[in-house]
């Protein structure tokens, strides 16, 4: 019924445009752009700014990742990385501006994971409409105790978890996350930040954050794409854009060698939204340079992130 609706709509756009334009409506529809990493309170952003900041970039839907409690514990390097370290809202945040704009965005819900009543807590939230988990930003193993918890939640549910692997930071342990992949073929995760997008070059270094130069392709992150149906990709922030960047003839390959797979993504902290400043606006059209082919693009934009996350 959904499709239905949604194939109404566009129908019913054409014949409107075709009574002024005998040209047809392929450019009068608006392209569907899902954002599948933005947070609330993003460096102390306002609501109406980060609002507006998503429609100025002409993104139609986003997806709102919160933080943990704010916790002075080990995992969260003692209260230093608190909020994702950038400042970030609560699950409660994001739930409540979804019920205030259920049309422009759903939300994932997070805790701190190695804490008393975190799997409760998080299950509270997917029971009340979260359609995923994350972004995990700790300072824990990626395949401890308390994040296969994680995993196993994800798993009931049937929901994403999404993952910031930074090395020597967050998500320790990336070279062993095949046996999660592994071991939970039915739940879709979705890598992102510096370790994970490095790791697309063969010859990578750990401890470099944003490299530079041509990729030597057949890197860990490039095999966990190919070899493992639920492993996807988060193109956002600068880790992303560095990946494409740095080896433009490498990004038009990689795009579409792992067309399937990618999402776009933006995790944008300014209020801009549009312009050489606005680093979310930069990605976006990065992108669209690099996956110039019109059907790689819409898998990227939306297509990829509807089929792993449950959005109307």
């Amino acid at each position: 019924m959904l499709i239905g609706r949604r194939k109404f709509a566009i129908t019913a756009a054409c014949g409107l445009a075709s009574l002024a334009i005998s040209q047809g409506c392929s450019r009068k529809t608006k392209e569907e752009v899902i954002d599948i990493h933005q947070h609330l309170n993003y460096v102390n952003r306002s609501n109406p700014d980060f609002i507006s900041h998503q429609e100025r970039m002409g993104v139609t839907r986003s997806v709102l990742l919160p933080a943990g409690s704010y916790l002075n514990v080990e995992s969260t390097h003692f209260g230093e990385s608190n909020g994702l370290a950038a400042n970030i809202s609560v699950t409660q945040s994001a739930y409540e501006l979804t019920q205030e704009h259920p049309d422009k965005f759903v939300y994932f819900c997070c805790e701190v994971p190695d804490t008393d009543g975190a799997i409760d807590t998080m299950e509270t939230w997917l029971n009340k409409g979260a359609v995923g988990i994350g972004e995990m930003k700790f300072n824990i193993d990626c395949d401890s105790e308390p994040m296969i918890r994680v995993y196993e939640l994800a798993n009931e549910y049937q929901v994403p978890v999404l993952i910031h692997f930074q090395h020597g930071m967050y998500n320790h342990g990336f070279e062993r996350f095949h046996k999660i992949l592994t071991r939970f073929p039915k739940v879709n995760f979705i890598g992102h930040a510096q370790t994970w997008w490095g790791n697309i070059d063969a010859k990578h270094e750990q401890e470099v954050m944003y490299p530079t130069g041509p990729v030597t392709a057949g890197g860990l992150t490039d095999r966990y794409l190919s070899d493992y149906p639920n492993m996807y990709g988060d193109l956002s922030a600068g880790s992303g854009k560095n990946a494409l960047d740095r080896d433009p003839e490498h990004a038009v390959a990689f795009l579409e060698r792992h067309q399937d797979k990618l999402c776009l993504g933006t995790d944008c902290p300014d209020i801009e939204g549009e312009g050489e400043t606005c680093k979310g606006s930069g990605q976006i059209e990065n992108v669209r340079k690099y996956a110039s082919n019109p059907v790689i693009l819409e898998k990227i934009f939306s297509k990829n992130t509807r089929r792993i996350i449950q959005i109307a």
